[in-house]
């Protein structure tokens, strides 16, 4: 039985987004016909977690109700480098646990990191939604692979907006961050696009 992740940002004892969290684990549910869910206040709860500082509140489960949890002390790290890497059939609409397929583009793509191209428009990275940075604005790809809770959170508060990112019209950014549940928009987090190593040049199109 395919089994699906959800990780919360818990910060002294804080926790974050739980609504968006919890609307998409009922959605999973729902889309494969099971009434039954899952209460991630409660199992928060039950955890007793006192410990100050930034943690990952990891829970793993199935759609028979059955969970298991993990509390992870969490530091952002800096990644050396980015590779596009084209897959035009990879789907991840759900978050599944099982992330082999996302494991074997990143190990081909011999970079620290990857951003998904599908359909020559930008995508994700392996484990992230993305941020690019125009001017004073960032603007998220209207073409991710899965909308996460961090993405919504920022786009409902207008924060950040909207945009058609493709292969031709990346060089029109200067920057790009990564955000998922732990990181939030920071400006201080993003890197040049030249982080990018095979970004295309304008007027050309990449072979990736």
């Amino acid at each position: 039985m395919s089994q699906f992740i959800e990780s919360i940002k818990v910060e002294d004892k804080q926790i974050f987004l739980l609504d968006q969290h919890q609307k998409r684990v009922n959605e999973t549910f729902s889309n494969f016909g099971k009434e039954v869910t899952i209460n991630l206040e409660e199992i928060y709860k039950s955890l007793e977690h006192d410990e100050d500082g930034l943690y990952k509140f990891k829970i793993v489960y199935d759609l028979t109700g059955k969970y298991k949890t993990q509390m992870i002390p969490y530091a952002m790290s800096e990644i050396s480098d980015f590779k596009l890497v084209e897959n035009n059939s990879y789907d991840y609409s759900f978050k599944f646990e099982d992330r082999k397929e996302l494991e074997k583009m990143k190990i081909l793509s011999k970079a620290a990191e990857i951003i998904i191209v599908k359909n020559n428009h930008i995508t994700d990275s392996s484990y992230s939604n993305l941020l690019f940075k125009k001017g004073k604005d960032w603007f998220t790809p209207k073409t991710y692979l899965l909308n996460g809770v961090q993405r919504q959170h920022l786009l409902q508060s207008k924060k950040i907006k909207e945009a058609e990112i493709t292969l031709q019209n990346m060089s029109e950014y200067s920057h790009f961050q990564i955000i998922n549940a732990m990181n939030t928009l920071d400006d201080n987090c993003s890197y040049p696009i030249e982080k990018i190593k095979n970004l295309p040049k304008q007027s050309e199109h990449i072979g990736l």
